[in-house]
């Protein structure tokens, strides 16, 4: 094997694609800004959502599914959207800039450069994810008022659900990564991640609830509110490590799709 060869391979290896797409993500603006947004957002919705309670005033029904940790996350239903949003821009960008033909010209292994996408992404999504969870469930547990009570990360489920927390923005960062591959347009692929998140869950609420207790299960932003997060069971819901792992799933499955399409269609 030639020294020419051994270094082409060294130029498009995983760790050179990947430092490359760090390198654009960072410096983008709208990066930040939209870790940014969630993460005030994901903060001060728990603070409001927990500060406003009125567990005096609940039913005795109320108290008792009452969810001090899962109330702390009801900021993911714009957090969701934000890094959906920062998963399609991650690429589509590019397309509607013309800079991926540079890209893939530096880099011909269009997988590869999904793949280094998908682990810069997820890195950044997860790392805001995870941090913004545990600052949410914390001031929202501060500004709980008494008598309500309030959870601690050592009782059974409240870590699971604050590590679900923060993971699930970045599952939902990557299925929109693989659709921004797929569509390859901002406002198409944006409007998919959209449909997947909120239309989907509506077109069953006409059906009966029997159809509905089993579609929700496969839902990602129910998924989220009733398994990712719950501390007490929900019922009809999948547990939540088997509601992870289908999520996990389904990011993989979108990412799988966005390299084929990558790699059979022209840039």
């Amino acid at each position: 094997m030639t020294t020419a060869t051994l270094s082409h391979r060294a130029r498009y290896g995983f760790r050179t694609v990947a430092s490359m797409e760090w390198q654009k993500l960072r410096t983008v603006r709208s990066t930040w800004y939209l870790v940014a947004i969630f993460a005030v957002s994901l903060i001060g919705l728990a603070v409001v959502a927990l500060s406003h309670e009125g567990y005096a005033q609940m039913s005795a029904a109320g108290r008792a599914s009452f969810d001090p940790a899962h109330d702390c996350f009801i900021g993911l239903v714009l957090g969701q959207l934000l890094t959906g949003t920062l998963g399609v821009l991650a690429i589509t960008s590019e397309f509607s800039s013309g800079m991926i033909r540079a890209t893939f010209a530096a880099t011909p292994r269009r997988p590869l450069v999904l793949a280094a996408k998908a682990a810069v992404l997820g890195a950044v999504t997860l790392a805001a994810g995870e941090i913004s969870a545990f600052a949410a469930f914390l001031a929202g547990q501060a500004v709980l008022e008494a008598p309500a009570p309030r959870a601690a990360l050592g009782e059974p489920g409240v870590l699971r659900a604050v590590l679900m927390a923060g993971a699930y923005p970045a599952l939902i960062a990557l299925i929109s990564l693989g659709l921004g591959a797929i569509i390859r347009h901002t406002a198409g692929a944006i409007c998919a991640v959209v449909g997947v998140l909120f239309v989907l869950p509506l077109l069953f609420a006409p059906l009966s609830p029997s159809v509905q207790d089993v579609a929700q299960n496969f839902l990602p932003h129910v998924m989220a509110a009733n398994s990712l997060t719950a501390v007490k069971p929900v019922a009809h819901m999948l547990p939540a490590w088997l509601a992870f792992s289908l999520l996990c799933g389904y990011a993989a499955a979108a990412l799988a799709a966005g390299a084929w399409a990558l790699a059979r269609r022209d840039a």
